[in-house]
């Protein structure tokens, strides 16, 4: 079976899909501790955290990113080409884009990968109450000797949280995974534009006095 596939019900339905032929070939240098944990997401996923704590994709603060826009960016093309080809395929724009990149870019191992971080693994001290984020990657790709995490977003260009939502997912991939920050990169997309930036250079103080306020004015 080259790709493998599970379905969760995490308030609603995500199908969680790893490519374990191109998982194998693109995280066996190096990355291996990302490919167990894609591999025992199927075995074990704590459900229960996703049904009451924060979700990545709420959290409506800035982190202080370095974010580059890039026109014609690779990922940009394969979404045009998803839109197209899966267009009477799959109802929603997302699953057009995820399974087309996962079926056909030789880069794309995993979509809709399930995340979740305790508050006492996570470098930040306050962290909306006490149940875990969690949170589901769009895309997992291996490009340049880096992991990246991808969000696809319809109106990328519009976007003002979704560096957060991205910086946060590598923070948990990290944790899940053991594999350092170092190692991974962030990036939101549309088929006209993909933003990008390095979680390493996220400013950590700056970030947690946004959390802060944003859980202030949640309360």
């Amino acid at each position: 079976m080259v790709i493998r596939h599970k379905s969760f019900l995490h308030g609603w339905y995500y199908i969680y899909r790893m490519h374990t032929l191109k998982s194998e070939q693109l995280l066996g240098n190096g990355f291996s501790s990302v490919n167990e944990y894609l591999n025992s997401v199927f075995d074990y996923c704590p459900d229960e955290y996703f049904l009451k704590g924060p979700r990545g994709s709420k959290l409506k603060f800035k982190v202080d990113a370095d974010i580059r826009c890039i026109t014609n960016h690779e990922v940009s093309k394969l979404a045009k080409i998803g839109l197209e080809v899966n267009d009477e395929r799959y109802k929603s724009n997302h699953s057009k884009v995820q399974v087309f990149m996962l079926e056909n870019d030789n880069k794309t191992i995993a979509i809709e990968v399930p995340l979740w971080l305790k508050q006492e693994e996570s470098v930040y001290s306050c962290f909306l109450g006490k149940e875990p984020l969690t949170g589901h990657i769009d895309l997992l790709r291996v490009e340049d000797d880096k992991i990246w995490i991808w969000d696809y977003k319809p109106n990328a260009n519009q976007e003002k949280f979704a560096a957060t939502q991205t910086y946060f997912y590598a923070l948990m991939l990290s944790k899940r995974s053991g594999m350092p920050l170092e190692n991974f990169r962030c990036g939101y997309f549309d088929s006209s534009y993909a933003f990008t930036f390095n979680p390493n250079d996220v400013n950590i103080m700056a970030a947690e006095k946004n959390l802060r306020l944003f859980e202030a004015r949640e309360a």
